[in-house]
């Protein structure tokens, strides 16, 4: 009797072990999606430090940038996009076209791929769907 306990237990610590993360997973804070104006607000970091190319704005845009790297719900295309940010958003010496386009085409991309997915409202269910009324 006693050699059967562990088989009854083995089910037992498997179960546990399924549901544990889902525990831990439930306790976890809700983090909300950055606004439209702060992503803006990034952006427009961005453009002053391709433009200007300056230690101070291109440093400001990294350390505004780089939390959003460990945001828990932003989605893979909004990190790459700011990952590829963090790495262009450097001052060098000569000012290129290819160094401005390098900043500018992600920041570009954060307003779209990095703000909240908007839910699809209901269709308004109007009869008159595609004939006027009172036409047969």
């Amino acid at each position: 009797m006693t050699s059967l306990l562990p088989v009854r237990l083995s089910p037992l610590l498997l179960g546990l072990a399924i549901l544990a993360p889902c525990a831990v997973r439930a306790q976890l804070k809700y983090v909300p999606f950055p606004t439209k104006s702060e992503l803006r607000s990034l952006q427009l970091l961005a453009y002053t430090c391709s433009r200007e190319n300056t230690a101070d704005i291109c440093t400001r845009t990294r350390e505004i940038a780089n939390p959003l790297m460990d945001h828990p719900r932003l989605p893979t295309a909004c990190k790459d996009a700011v990952w590829e940010l963090l790495q262009e958003a450097k001052p060098v010496t000569t000012n290129s076209y290819q160094r401005r386009d390098s900043i500018d085409s992600p920041a570009r991309r954060l307003t779209v791929v990095c703000a909240d997915p908007a839910k699809p409202s209901k269709p308004n269910n109007s009869p008159s769907a595609g004939s006027p009324p009172g036409q047969t």
